[in-house]
């Protein structure tokens, strides 16, 4: 499979699409290689649409995304990048884990995502669980992200106050 003419076929995203890609992507290693080349691509077309096939691959093999982690944080510093590619990036960070290097970049990342209102909401929770799971780590961040969680309730989203809720009640 040729996962950029893949992704690129359609005039619009498909699921059905995405999800092709990604079942490619998960059986090898050269594959997934493939896939992450077209979502670290110049084309934002072609990086949006590869972000989706991404975020499904990786949450299903996540062995095969640890070599690019670094890749990855990098991308989730740049500002201006497409809400698709930060989205996908949190929804993986969420569930693998991340390597001791990365630990401060990502929680930085996190809390930046949290404290900007004009953040989209799936990136905002997602990188809730992160710092979450970070606080597991590092307690001291526990006070910072209860904080963040309790100012934000009466105004957030439904999708964050039922996350920060959660998170709450455990930290």
């Amino acid at each position: 499979m040729n996962i950029k003419s893949e992704l690129l076929a359609e005039p619009l995203q498909s699921k059905r699409v995405a999800i092709r890609v990604a079942d490619y992507a998960c059986t090898s290693a050269d594959a997934f290689e493939a896939l992450m080349h077209c979502f670290l691509a110049e084309d934002s077309k072609l990086s949006q649409r590869a972000a989706y096939s991404l975020g499904i691959a990786a949450v299903k093999v996540p062995h095969l995304v640890q070599p690019y982690v670094g890749q990855l944080v990098s991308q989730l510093k740049k500002t201006g990048s497409h809400d698709a590619l930060n989205r996908n990036i949190t929804r993986i960070f969420e569930v693998i884990p991340i390597p001791e290097e990365f630990h401060g970049e990502v929680i930085d990342a996190c809390f930046g995502f949290l404290e900007n209102r004009l953040t989209a909401i799936a990136i905002r929770a997602y990188s809730l669980t992160i710092l979450f799971n970070f606080s597991k780590i590092y307690p001291e961040i526990k006070t910072e992200l209860r904080f963040l969680i309790e100012e934000s309730l009466h105004y957030e989203k439904p999708a964050f106050v039922s996350r920060g809720r959660k998170i709450l009640t455990l930290i």
